[in-house]
């Protein structure tokens, strides 16, 4: 994913000038290094100083820039939290944040590099946009979107590298701000996010093995929600099935939830996320998303023993 966005960016910056990618102390990878080296005037590294980073962005977005600030989630949001809503957010400027690893991506190295409630942080912030593609192809699209947007900051959430392609059959594109299907189903419509939505395909399977019509939508405009899709998808299946990989404070679970309240859903409503806690286990990704309870056997045990 982040060497799609890499590519992308790459591309976008030999017909923009205004384009400039700002980093803090990581390595440029990819595409990236690319840009670095033919573009070095709109290439800063800040160092370890994201607030710097985000103050820079500001700046150069004041100036008629369109800047990027990159660098790993945690770093790139949560340490410079109080610029991003006072210099991008408060001021409404046109720069987007790119965390890569998102939720527990950056599994071995630790709770440091774990952005667990980055989601929930991030929707939180007025005037913030967050996008979170769910495969490379969705990546391309965001990235296009973003290069050109005006609306405001954006939150673009990306996971890391391997990722593998989960729309390239899907019965609709990705539009900026609506729920995409990437299959109909009349029983069960699972809504997910981000990488992890590979689980919700897995679930979609189990299911339909049992007999069921299921369906999977990508949610990945998270702010401003999709409402009227959702309710849709509320309306129309007898259950529906959120699956995050994030706390759920503040998350998609929590606000279909309410929308179900809202429009007076009468489906079965079940929501799975990361747990509200630090867990001290050492492991690769699947293992770190297991011990969530995140694992496509333990949804399916849940789904089916209630």
């Amino acid at each position: 994913m982040r060497n799609t966005f890499a590519d992308t960016f790459y591309e976008a910056g030999k017909t923009d000038s205004r384009l400039a990618i700002v980093v803090a102390d990581i390595s440029p990878a990819g595409s990236i290094a690319k840009f670095r080296e033919d573009f070095p005037r709109r290439f800063i590294n800040t160092g370890v100083a994201e607030q710097v980073m985000i103050g820079l962005t500001a700046g150069m977005a004041q100036r008629g820039l369109r800047p990027f600030a990159y660098t790993i989630a945690t770093f790139a949001l949560f340490r410079p939290y109080e610029m991003i809503r006072d210099d991008l957010c408060y001021q409404n400027l046109p720069v987007t944040v790119v965390g890569i690893g998102g939720g527990v991506t950056y599994s071995t190295l630790g709770a440091t590099h774990h952005a667990q409630e980055d989601i929930g942080l991030a929707c939180g912030l007025p005037n913030m946009t967050v996008i979170a593609p769910c495969d490379p192809a969705e990546v391309l699209a965001a990235t296009k979107w973003c290069v050109t947007q005006e609306r405001g900051p954006v939150y673009l959430r990306l996971a890391k590298a391997g990722e593998p392609q989960l729309t390239t059959d899907a019965v609709e594109p990705w539009e900026f701000g609506r729920l995409r299907h990437l299959r109909r189903g009349t029983d069960v419509c699972i809504i997910s996010y981000g990488p992890i939505l590979k689980m919700g395909l897995e679930l979609a399977a189990e299911l339909e093995a049992r007999g069921q019509s299921v369906g999977v939508a990508s949610c990945h405009t998270l702010k401003p929600l999709d409402r009227e899709g959702i309710i849709q998808a509320l309306q129309g299946h007898r259950q529906v099935i959120v699956i995050e990989e994030t706390t759920p404070n503040g998350a998609l679970g929590q606000q279909v939830k309410a929308l179900a309240w809202e429009c007076g859903a009468r489906c079965r409503l079940d929501t799975f996320a990361l747990d509200d806690a630090f867990h001290h286990v050492y492991g690769n990704h699947a293992e770190l998303l297991a011990a969530h309870g995140l694992s496509t056997a333990a949804m399916l045990e849940r789904i089916t023993k209630t």
